[in-house]
């Protein structure tokens, strides 16, 4: 049976010689695995189309198992990610997040239109750590874990200064920061977006400025949540934050 599906390319492994093992996060199906036979050979019309990052409709007789890759039709190769090593680096932990974060045919569209506009906008050039933080904001549902991020978890204030408590999951007001000496101690800017990030709709986000500051806690708190709940270890991640590292030091 073929299948036309709106796809992007999240995952490619060599086979053999000319094949490709690829992993497709698509509109329709969720994540699906196809063999692209011959792709790896420069001539080969499934060549472009099965490139990590590529936007188009696939066409593939579906299985069981592995379906074979017949057709891809690129609508957005993505290229200005791909011909940028910083921005590689981001869309790679995003696409190894996503595939880690779901299973094969479980159809998801909101997950696919999160990381649609995750890759268009940083091949638009915005502030690719800002569109990390939401992506990571809005997975950490699919992945189980629900912070309480409305009110704090103690006594469900929702005014005054808040503070984010691992422990407790989730926001911790001025007036119960003794019920957790080890929270992580961040700016009300911090705490606002945390929460934007988790509630908002990406397609919904107009231009956010965010201070370098204010970065280093979003990245502190997302970071030591992932590591606390997640029970996940990309290599992407780490090689993130190695690039990171650099950006930094060019910069």
């Amino acid at each position: 049976m073929l299948q036309k599906c709106e796809g992007i390319v999240i995952r490619t492994n060599d086979y053999g010689e000319t094949n490709k093992i690829v992993t497709i996060y698509t509109r329709e199906l969720g994540k699906v695995g196809v063999m692209a036979r011959g792709a790896k050979k420069p001539n080969s019309r499934l060549s472009s189309s099965t490139q990590l990052f590529t936007y188009g409709y696939f066409l593939f007789q579906k299985s069981s198992g592995l379906g074979g890759l017949q057709q891809g039709e690129t609508i957005s190769s993505m290229r200005g990610i791909r011909e940028d090593i910083f921005l590689t680096a981001y869309a790679s932990y995003a696409a190894e997040l996503l595939d880690k974060s779901t299973e094969q045919n479980e159809p998801n569209p909101f997950l696919f239109e999160l990381f649609s506009q995750t890759l268009q906008r940083l091949n638009e050039g915005v502030d690719p750590d800002v569109l990390l933080y939401i992506f990571e904001m809005k997975i950490v549902n699919v992945l189980g874990m629900y912070p309480q991020l409305d009110s704090c978890v103690n006594c469900s204030s929702k005014d005054g200064t808040f503070h984010f408590s691992i422990r407790e999951n989730g926001f911790i007001c001025h007036r119960c920061f003794e019920a957790d000496p080890y929270r992580l101690q961040i700016s009300q800017a911090t705490a606002k977006l945390l929460r934007l990030f988790y509630y908002f709709d990406l397609e919904r986000l107009g231009k956010v400025t965010v201070k370098p500051e204010t970065k280093a806690e979003l990245k502190m708190v997302i970071d030591s949540y992932y590591s606390e709940y997640s029970g996940i270890f990309l290599k992407s991640k780490k090689f993130l934050d190695q690039i990171e590292s650099l950006k930094g030091k060019l910069t």
